[in-house]
Order: C-alpha cells, then structure tokens, then sequence
C-alpha cells in the first residue's frame, strides 16, 4: 500500500469512455467508471476530474485535414463538455454530487470556472469535472490536467490509458517491451516517453506534481490507485524498470 491521497485530479482521455465503439460514448463504460469514482469519494478522497474530446472531436485531426487549428481546438473544446455532462449525469445517479466547471462560458448547462469555487465544491465532497480544456486553442487536455491540479493544489494526476502504463517502447509493437516504474520528469521529456506533452510535463515538474499513469480498462483499477495502492508507472521519482 502506498500512500494516501486527500485530492487527486484524474485525467481521462474522450477514448477512454467509448469503450470498444469506433466512436461516441458508452453507457456502460462512463458508469463502470463512475461506480469507481463513488468508491473512493465515499472513502474521503477529494476527486476533481478533466475529461478530453476525442471520442467525439479531435481537432489535431481536424486541423490537418484543413480546417483552421484554432477553429478545430474550439469545437474539440466544446466536445469535452458534452462527456463532462455525461460523467455528472452518471455519478449523479449513485448520488454523488458533481459539477461541471467549463474554461468556455455555458451557463445554461455548467458553471464557469473559478479557482475558489471549485476548491470550495471539493471540500464539501462534490467532485468538479473541468470542461472545455483551458479555454484556449493551441493547449492540450493534458496541460489543462496539469493546470488545474497546480490551481486547486491536487497531491497527484492520475492518468487512465489502455496499457499498464509507461514503457521503454509500444508494447504493442515490441512483446519484450519493459515497464516503468517509476520515472523522473527529465528521462520522460529527454525520451519522449509522451505520458503527457512536454508543457504538461513541464508544468508538473515546476509543481511537484506527481503523475501516475494506469490502466483505465482493468476494473478496479481506478479505486486502487486513488487509494495509493502500487499500480502502473509513477512519474516524479528516481527511475526503476521492471
């Protein structure tokens, strides 16, 4: 058992809630992950949340087909709100009160972000979903986490991805391929590992933030680690390879 977290931001890829459909959002999926996240918010863990759009809208891949990048980034934006929405209805259902929180003003359907108010829902044992990345083109959903965990002072990000988490090479690809550990911020930009773009990274390093990277598809997976227990790869200490 590792340690204990009080508040921890979770960053889930728009992907990560269509399950095995080519595209949209699974019900059973969000709620599996939702049961989850009740667990730990029932055993005291502050949890806030920052939930990408690619399941939906990718505007990388928008914009390299031709549309303008900004243009793309903003409908990409407007994508994380809808699966932003769809994590509140679930958790809402098994009672856990949640708000969504939107970089971009909604506010007939979510609450503008605002550091204190958020950090104030938190404390009072509602998880926060942050919308619409940081309201800027250009940023990824993966700096948006690192942001916010800096902003309301969260002890770690944790990352769901569809491997056990960070390895020397795509194991994939490569059936020998190692798994990390553990890992320092500078082996991760100096390898480009991608557990997180560089200004994500960046950013984590300069806070002291922690990042560990996890399976999202092994039921379970998500209770344990919010609960400290030694799962996939953790970003911010020395480096160990398994």
């Amino acid at each position: 058992m590792g340690r204990t977290y009080r508040r921890v931001l979770l960053k889930l890829s728009g992907e990560a809630l269509m399950g095995n459909l080519g595209y949209g959002i699974d019900p059973i999926v969000v709620q599996d992950i939702a049961k989850e996240i009740a667990e730990v918010v029932a055993a005291g863990i502050q949890v806030a949340i920052v939930v990408g759009g690619g399941n939906i809208f990718r505007g990388v891949k928008a914009a390299s087909a031709g549309m303008d990048r900004a243009t793309a980034d903003y409908i990409g934006m407007i994508a994380t709100v809808m699966n932003a929405m769809t994590l509140q209805d679930a958790l809402e259902q098994m009672e856990i009160p949640t708000r969504v929180q939107t970089a971009i003003a909604m506010q007939e359907v979510a609450e503008p972000y605002i550091r204190r108010r958020a950090m104030r829902h938190l404390e009072k044992g509602r998880v926060v979903v942050f919308g619409a990345g940081s309201g800027n083109p250009f940023f990824t959903t993966d700096t948006t986490a690192a942001l916010r965990a800096a902003e309301i002072d969260a002890e770690a990000i944790f990352k769901g991805t569809k491997v056990d988490g960070v390895y020397d090479r795509d194991p994939k690809v490569y059936p020998d391929a190692r798994l990390y550990r553990t890992l320092t911020y500078a082996h991760v930009l100096a390898h480009d590992l991608r557990v997180m773009d560089s200004t994500a990274i960046a950013l984590c390093k300069e806070n002291d933030i922690p990042i560990i990277v996890f399976n999202l598809s092994v039921r379970g997976n998500i209770g344990r680690v919010l609960k400290g227990e030694s799962v996939g790869t953790t970003v911010g200490g020395f480096c160990d390879i398994s």
